[in-house]
């Protein structure tokens, strides 16, 4: 048996509050829109992870979600026009990433990082 991929279900009765965080800002094409799920992805090949986590690392609180971009920086800018307050962050992190956290629009806690 092969994993082929594995999919973040995020639960919300205003599906289409997503589409400022998770397309506008963040870039991400929509895949599938049948009306009761839409689902953001693109067409790069991705790494396959799930982590288990007892903290979230430096003292922060367990992300719901990480995600991977190629510029922090212009992201971070992307989500503070977009009006999402940061929680955390930026920081260098000792084990060689930036990141910061941010709130998606149904409340889960989300890790914006890069690795160096």
């Amino acid at each position: 048996m092969t994993v082929r991929r594995i999919v973040a279900n995020i639960e919300t009765r205003d599906i289409a509050a997503a589409r400022r965080f998770y397309g506008d800002v963040l870039g991400l094409d929509v895949l599938m829109d049948h009306g009761w799920i839409v689902t953001y992805g693109s067409q790069e090949k991705m790494t396959v992870q799930v982590s288990v986590m007892a903290e979230g690392g430096s003292g922060t609180p367990v992300p719901d979600l990480s995600i991977e971009v190629d510029d922090v920086d212009a992201t971070l800018v992307g989500m503070k026009e977009a009006g999402f307050a940061i929680e955390y962050g930026p920081a260098d992190e000792p084990w060689g990433v930036r990141r910061f956290y941010v709130r998606d629009p149904f409340g889960r806690l989300v890790n914006i990082l890069r690795h160096a």
